[in-house]
């Protein structure tokens, strides 16, 4: 299931998701049939099928929520630790340049705290607290803008 937002059920969205399937785990008690389940409780048929398995498999405890998704591989307290080590720079630890990548921040989630992340995961936990990608203002110090210009005006018409 998708969401627009992106981030999945709230805790109240999965409470409210939770209700609907015990109503449909009542509903399996009686014997009703999946697709007026579906119907009744404005749900997928699919969905109510792959629930009854887990009703049949586990009764109404598996039909309970199991929580969150993913949960957040650094805790809040850890996540301000790592925005004081992000305030420092990229310079103070190691990094020549002034530039933070998800690399980057990954390599310092693993240093500072051992916690490996993918660069998805580290995107995932900048969003989650409302960071957002910048990209550099200024031109790079090794660009030669008199060979940006002759490759402008002898290269790029001929590539048209």
């Amino acid at each position: 299931m998708r969401y627009a937002q992106g981030g999945g059920l709230t805790a109240e969205g999965q409470q409210a998701r939770e209700r609907i399937r015990f109503e449909a785990g009542k509903r399996f008690a009686r014997g009703e049939k999946s697709v007026v389940i579906a119907k009744d409780l404005r749900v997928s048929a699919r969905s109510v099928e792959r629930w009854r398995r887990v009703w049949r498999a586990g009764g109404m405890e598996a039909l309970a929520t199991s929580g969150p998704a993913k949960v957040p591989k650094l805790s809040d307290e850890r996540f301000a630790e790592l925005e004081r080590e992000l305030a420092r720079g990229p310079a103070e630890h190691g990094w020549e340049d002034q530039r933070w990548t998800l690399g980057r921040i990954g390599a310092l989630i693993w240093w500072r705290f051992e916690v490996d992340c993918s660069s998805a995961a580290v995107w995932r936990l900048l969003h989650r607290h409302c960071w957002s990608w910048q990209s550099p203002a200024r031109r790079a110090v090794e660009r030669d803008e008199d060979a940006v210009g002759l490759w402008k005006k002898d290269v790029w018409p001929h590539v048209e």
